[in-house]
This record gives C-alpha cells, structure tokens and sequence, in this order.
C-alpha cells in the first residue's frame, strides 16, 4: 500500500511541471513574450475588492531603460494595452489603451506614471457589471473566469514587434456596489479569437533566469555580448473558455503535489 501510495504521488510530482509549462514562472514572476514582466497578479488568484492591480516591471529586469527614450535607441517599449476578456462571458473589457477616459474608467499611458519607477501599478475600479460575490450564480452573468490580457508594442535591436500574453484570473471575491463604477458597456470591445491572439506572438518568452537575450540601448549593448538577441523557443498555448492554456496549474494545484509526496515520504519512511 505505501508503495502504491508513493508511487502515485512520485508520478504526480513529474505531472505538474508538464501542466505548468505555458507559463514561465521565478520568484514570483511571470515572464511574457515581450520586455514586460508581471509581477502580479499570480496565475489563478480570485479576485475582488475595490480595485484590481496589476502590477508590470517595464525595464526587462534591469535591461531596459526607462522613458523617455533617446530618438536613436534600438529597444523600447512604444506602449502596454491591457484588457480584460473572457469566452465564457463574452466580455472584453478595456483597463488602458493609452487614453484616459472619463473618471478614469479607462487609464492613460502606463509608461508615464510614476515616473522613474520600473515596477508600474495599474489600479482599475472594477465596471459595475462584476459586482457581487461569489460564483456567477446566474445564466448570463459577468463574473467568473478571465484573462488579464497583456498587449506589448516595443522594438527589440531595432526590429518592431507586438505580442498578446494572457494570464487567467477569476472575479469571484466580493466586489460592492458605489457610485463611482463605471458602465461595463462603456468599457465592452469585440473579443478577439484564439487565431488573432495567437498569430501576434513571433517572439519567445524572455528574461527569465538564465536567458541571455541582449538589450541594445542607444549608448551600450545591456544583458549579453552574444547572441540574436532573443531567448528560448516559447512553449505552445491553448486558448480555453476564459482561460489560457496554464489555467490547470496554479500555486494551490501545485500545494497540493507537494502535499501528497509528504504524505507518501512519512508513509514509506
């Protein structure tokens, strides 16, 4: 019986890293394919509150430099889009597109705040649709399973390129009513489909430790003094029901191997 018991929870340990591969994850960071990292949220997290925050280190972990930028300068971030979409909703919500809307429903450029800042906190009032709390209880409802989706327009040694990254979350906490949440049909876009999502991603996962993609800034080349300039191939990605394709593993799934192998180790043992 301990045997089995441990052999189970040995298969399982090999398992989740085979779940978790559509995400590149170190110390709490979440690489993309482009020159942001999100630091937070974590893939997963049930969210609510007030506000949902994101938060995006902007400088490729030290790589980069910060705007504003040098006319001549080969790498950069033109600008960071952010949306909140899900299939299962059918909704696409708009947090920034680069121009403040009224009340700051929508949120300006995100380069430009908190000025010298390599970590940007962007802090969006929740639209008055995802009030409530819990599970979506009926057919129809905006709460529920969806994906922050991260839009990054940047050149890399001197070459353009526009990426989607996608990173599944829930609206499932508690979000109140006010007065001050803004319309979710003023906030609504037509939703994109896995093709067009996909088709964006020409280059791979980046900066995270041990990759030695090389930065060239205006005045030196930052990160390398070898290379193409880009990292390791990125895994592939499926688009699921609100979900990206790492929505089976998240750091509760992964709690739960850890669980079993010590169950099984004090079993043996």
């Amino acid at each position: 019986m301990a045997f089995s018991v441990f052999r189970v929870a040995w298969a399982l340990l090999f398992a989740a890293p085979a779940l978790s591969l559509n995400f590149t994850v170190a110390g709490g960071q979440i690489f993309t394919p482009g020159l942001a990292i999100l630091d937070a949220p974590q893939p997963g997290t049930p969210l609510g509150g007030e506000t949902i925050e994101v938060a995006l280190d902007v400088s490729a972990n030290g790589r980069l430099q910060l705007p504003p930028y040098a006319n001549n300068t080969p790498s950069r971030i033109h600008n960071i889009t952010i949306f909140l979409y899900s299939y299962d909703t059918g909704k696409n919500f708009t947090i920034t597109n680069g121009t403040a809307s009224a009340d700051n429903a929508s949120l300006g450029d995100i380069m430009f705040q908190e000025p010298g800042s390599t970590v940007k906190h962007v802090k969006w009032i929740w639209p008055d649709c995802l009030v409530g709390d819990g599970q979506p209880t009926q057919v129809g409802a905006a709460r529920g399973v969806y994906n922050i989706s991260i839009r990054q327009n940047f050149r890399l040694n001197n070459v353009d390129h526009y990426t989607i990254f996608d990173m599944p979350i829930s609206v499932t906490n508690r979000i109140d009513a006010g007065v001050g949440r803004p319309s979710c049909d003023s906030l609504n876009n037509p939703l994109l489909t896995p093709a067009q999502i996909n088709a964006t991603n020409d280059v791979p996962v980046m900066f995270a430790p041990g990759d030695a993609t090389i930065v060239q800034s205006a005045a030196s080349n930052i990160g390398g003094s070898n290379g193409d300039g880009l990292g390791p191939t990125k895994p592939g990605a499926n688009a699921g029901q609100g979900l990206g394709g790492a929505g089976a593993l998240n750091w509760r799934s992964g709690a739960h191997w850890l669980c079993l192998i010590s169950i099984a180790v004090a079993i043996v043992f």
